[in-house]
């Protein structure tokens, strides 16, 4: 699958992470939300650089540009995960659940255990049947 938000700087991540919790922000709205900031002339730059980049698109209410995510949540995360799955667990998802499973922070709910139970057994229908050894 094809990286929706490859090499972004850590400015660049914050800026994305902001407006795609946001769902649309106003270079305001960005600089509201960071922990440490950047000059605004600075922000308005970096935004540019996302839009430029295609990973921001804006319409015009007013006076005010209002950012907003060009690509989808959904497969922006599912780039994520392939990303957290192949630097940290080998790409491997059982590796991925079971370490989250393992911790005693984790809670998961019995609704979630059971859909994780629903998508495996629909991932093992769609499978082609595997070759026995004889």
């Amino acid at each position: 699958m094809k990286d929706p938000l490859p090499h972004l700087s850590r400015r660049e991540r914050e800026i994305m992470d902001i407006v795609f919790a946001a769902r649309e922000a106003t270079v305001a709205d960005i600089e509201a939300r960071m922990a440490n900031p950047p000059t605004r002339p600075a922000l308005r730059s970096l935004v540019t650089i996302l839009e430029n980049k295609g990973h921001l698109t804006h319409t015009k209410r007013g006076r005010e540009f209002v950012y907003q995510p060009a690509h989808k949540p959904e497969s922006v995360g599912r780039s994520a995960l392939g990303r957290v799955l192949k630097t940290f667990f080998d790409g491997s998802v059982t590796q991925a659940l079971a370490s989250f499973l393992s911790d005693p922070k984790a809670r998961i709910s019995q609704s979630e255990l059971d859909d994780l139970a629903d998508f495996v057994a629909k991932a093992k229908a769609t499978q082609p049947p595997r070759k026995t050894k004889s």
